[in-house]
């Protein structure tokens, strides 16, 4: 299957081009930037040769249609994160619904197989990981594109798999509120210090497995709109620094903040039957994978000031 990755040079956009690539599928990325550094090293020079990049506005309708053109199935990643929305609501629901309600119109108008969709576990609020009441307008954003998906399988029997990440962690995160801990596993592989800005319990998805739920969804479509939250491990902030410190042991990590707006249990429901033998990675072996990864690029001053703090 040629396979349309909206967002697709971001962090998870790259780990899921990747996954289907080794998969045998063709890949073509859709994003607002061209600047491939971050996929090109996240998905390797021997498969990144054969990607097809594409450059467009997803709240631009026939940006969108060219896009689609000539796939068979889509994962659409393409968003404005937290912070984003909420410094400007207008265009993060421009991005964020509207962008998303063109990819479903353009999916159906060419006959798409499949679809995979983010949303996102800040559908729910602080109270309950069962019952959708957002408090963020990127949660109110994509708990809306969840009834799209639901109205454009009624009205088209078009069919498609929202998936609800937590905390996703791993080689490439950057930005969003809960790159904190990735950003602490990179600081501690730097031999720098760094302070996790929230505190709490959270589910923490290493990308490696959340990229193989939305390439499955995508390339194994079931019929309707489904809608999976995704637990990956649940995790407290001294859980997160234990599994830091445990492969470098006197790393000068911390956190402090408010918790994350999100219930920290979510309840993943029927995704592990409907999609058998999908990947968990542990917290610990995501965690030093992730070191490994900073470690290998660290530059040789670093590299002597992370062997200085690990001695100590």
């Amino acid at each position: 299957m040629r396979v349309l990755i909206t967002g697709g040079l971001g962090f998870i956009g790259s780990w899921t081009a990747r996954n289907l690539l080794e998969g045998g599928h063709g890949v073509r990325t859709f994003d607002f930037h061209d600047r491939r550094e971050l996929f090109d090293e996240l998905v390797g020079s021997e498969l990144a040769g054969g990607v097809e990049h594409v450059r467009g506005d997803i709240t631009e309708p026939a940006d969108v249609d060219a896009a689609v053109e000539g796939c068979d199935a889509a994962v659409h990643l393409a968003g404005v994160l937290v912070p984003g929305c909420r410094e400007d609501p207008v265009r993060g629901a421009r991005v964020n619904v509207l962008g998303t309600l063109y990819l479903f119109q353009a999916a159906i108008e060419h006959d798409l197989k499949g679809l995979s969709y983010a949303s996102t576990a800040a559908v729910f609020g602080p109270d309950s990981g069962t019952l959708p009441l957002p408090v963020t307008h990127y949660g109110a954003y994509k708990l809306c594109n969840e009834g799209t998906a639901r109205a454009f399988a009624e009205d088209a029997a078009f069919s498609s798999v929202g998936l609800r990440p937590f905390t996703v962690y791993g080689p490439g995160r950057e930005i969003g509120i809960t790159a904190g801990p990735t950003l602490a596993m990179r600081a501690a592989a730097e031999g720098r210090s760094y302070t996790i800005p929230f505190i709490g319990s959270t589910g923490m998805d290493f990308v490696g497995d959340t990229a193989a739920i939305f390439a499955r969804a995508a390339t194994e479509t079931p019929s309707g709109a489904h809608v999976f939250s995704l637990q990956g491990t649940l995790a407290s902030i001294d859980d997160i620094l234990a599994a830091i410190r445990a492969v470098i042991p006197h790393a000068a990590i911390e956190a402090d903040g408010p918790h994350l707006p999100i219930a920290p249990r979510l309840d993943e429901g029927d995704l592990r039957s409907v999609f058998p033998n999908l990947p968990r990675t542990t917290l610990d072996e995501g965690t030093r994978l992730t070191i490994e990864f900073y470690q290998r690029k660290a530059t040789p001053e670093q590299a002597k000031s992370n062997k200085e703090i690990s001695t100590q």
